[in-house]
């Protein structure tokens, strides 16, 4: 699985952190940020129009929000209302989309000019992350609830996520609790003790279960608050058993042959750095029993991030160094590989 070396396709003016792409408006939203040190580095999310044009995708800013001293770490989308994690709290946003009607001499100008041609934006906007409407459209951001989700000495919130009918949220963070709020009040539902330490990623299924993975090296399986299992996972025997793994996502994904099903899936990682460094796994579960369906050795570098795409036929893989692979969901096969920065493994599961 040779690695290919993608082109650019955006370049923000801060670190980015999350991504994620709106199935209605096909919009790629990007968030991140240099935090609240007074580094000169903003902090924001960015909402990017995507087009095919001449055969090459290309973005275009569309609107950029600013996070005024807060960098949102993570995030989670739910038709127009997005969950952002900032330091220790979790903000909603809403967006919308509107596309503004242009009157009949405007229409006759345009046709008398010939097709319009679409320009990049300047390399001073590009850089310093000006905005950029294209003709036609507005995008409008309103700042909903927020409400803090760790109480940690160090609060910080790791994770976040939405149920099957964005009714609720999950979160997680730096204290090891779990936490669930009503969308879009953020009230309070639920607050139980998953793991003891960080929690490192969590899912929700649609039948109200939720697995948790945390740096106790534990993947547990809930109800409410109420334990279920805990997933038991065995490397290929290739591995020496000294060495400790955990888990570092977990994710639901359909099936794609069989209607309503889901299969849930793991990486599970070492869980220290050695100078020769074993290989990271990637499992797949039944998600009735949570017993494993297979796992397979994916690669020598620590993977950072899982995503599934919208069908459960494809999964995607993000590593430290900055790589992401494609994998099939049934076989756990490698597709591919590129050399793209890791947060971009939600952009490219479209």
């Amino acid at each position: 699985m040779g690695r290919r070396r993608g082109v650019e396709l955006y370049r923000a003016p801060f670190p980015l952190y999350a991504l994620r792409v709106d199935p209605k408006t096909g919009l790629l939203i990007a968030a991140g940020g240099g935090g609240a040190a007074k580094t000169g580095i903003k902090n924001g999310v960015h909402f990017l129009q995507l087009e095919q044009i001449n055969g090459c995708l290309s973005a275009s800013l569309l609107h950029s929000h600013d996070t005024e001293t807060r960098a949102t770490m993570n995030l989670a989308l739910a038709g127009d209302i997005l969950a952002a994690g900032q330091d220790a709290r979790c903000q909603l946003l809403r967006f919308q989309v509107h596309q503004q009607k242009s009157s009949k001499a405007e229409r006759a100008g345009s046709k008398e000019q010939g097709p319009r041609q679409r320009k990049g934006a300047a390399p001073s906007e590009k850089k310093s992350g000006a905005e950029v409407h294209p003709e036609g459209v507005e995008l409008k951001v309103k700042n909903l609830e927020a409400v803090q989700t760790d109480f940690s000495t160090e609060p910080l919130q790791k994770v976040v996520c939405f149920n099957h009918d964005n009714t609720l949220l999950a979160t997680g963070g730096a204290d090891g609790h779990v936490r669930v709020w009503k969308v879009p009040s953020l009230e309070k539902v639920l607050d139980f003790k998953a793991h003891e330490g960080e929690i490192g990623d969590l899912a929700l299924g649609p039948d109200g279960k939720l697995v948790t993975v945390g740096w106790d090296l534990k993947a547990s399986v809930w109800q409410k608050d109420q334990l279920v299992t805990q997933l038991q996972w065995q490397e290929d025997g290739s591995t020496p058993c000294s060495t400790p793994y955990r888990y570092q996502s977990c994710r639901f994904g359909k099936v794609p042959d069989q209607p309503g099903g889901l299969r849930l899936f793991t990486v599970q990682i070492p869980h220290k750095r050695l100078r020769q460094p074993p290989p990271c796994y990637l499992t797949a579960w039944d998600s009735s029993t949570f017993l494993p369906l297979r796992t397979r050795p994916c690669g020598h570098e620590v993977i950072s991030c899982l995503s599934v795409s919208e069908s459960g036929t494809f999964l995607g893989l993000g590593t430290v160094t900055g790589s992401v692979a494609i994998y099939i969901a049934f076989s756990l096969q490698g597709v591919f590989q590129y050399g793209y920065c890791c947060c971009c493994v939600s952009a490219l599961l479209l």
